[in-house]
């Protein structure tokens, strides 16, 4: 769904699965965290990837609303056409989607690793295999 090109942003909670999902659909977003690590992701989201905007600041209670013209603002500002900030947001999204995909790729850095997991872990399980036939043919 958020690949579909009516789409231009999100409204994220900072779930860490929601971060993935806008970098791979390359997405800039409107931060809204939570509770937890959520902010921590938040950080990241606005100061290292630098594809979010933060708009309400301070909420001092869990479930607190935010109004709609707080939202409104947010979304402009996210949109902004021609707006030097909103451009190059949606541009370093887009970098980074391009990323996230050779990653997962043949030969990219997560397909590599998942690989040597599985390898690590067949060698695992024959290393144990052979372990318990060793006991066994001991006793």
């Amino acid at each position: 769904m958020l690949d579909h090109p009516a789409i231009a942003g999100l409204v994220s909670h900072c779930g860490w699965n929601s971060i993935l999902e806008c970098v791979t659909a390359g997405l800039p977003m409107i931060t809204r965290p939570l509770f937890a690590e959520q902010f921590y992701n938040e950080r990241l989201v606005l100061d290292v990837l630098k594809i979010g905007v933060k708009e309400w600041k301070n909420l001092n209670e869990v479930g607190e609303l935010v109004r709609r013209e707080t939202i409104a603002k947010a979304v402009k500002l996210l949109m902004a056409s021609g707006e030097e900030e909103a451009e190059a947001m949606r541009k370093k999204a887009k970098e980074l989607a391009v990323g996230a995909m050779k990653a997962i790729h043949v030969g990219g850095s997560s397909h590599t690793n998942l690989m040597s997991l599985i390898d690590e872990l067949k060698s695992l399980k024959t290393f144990k295999t052979h372990k318990v036939t060793e006991i066994n043919v001991e006793d």
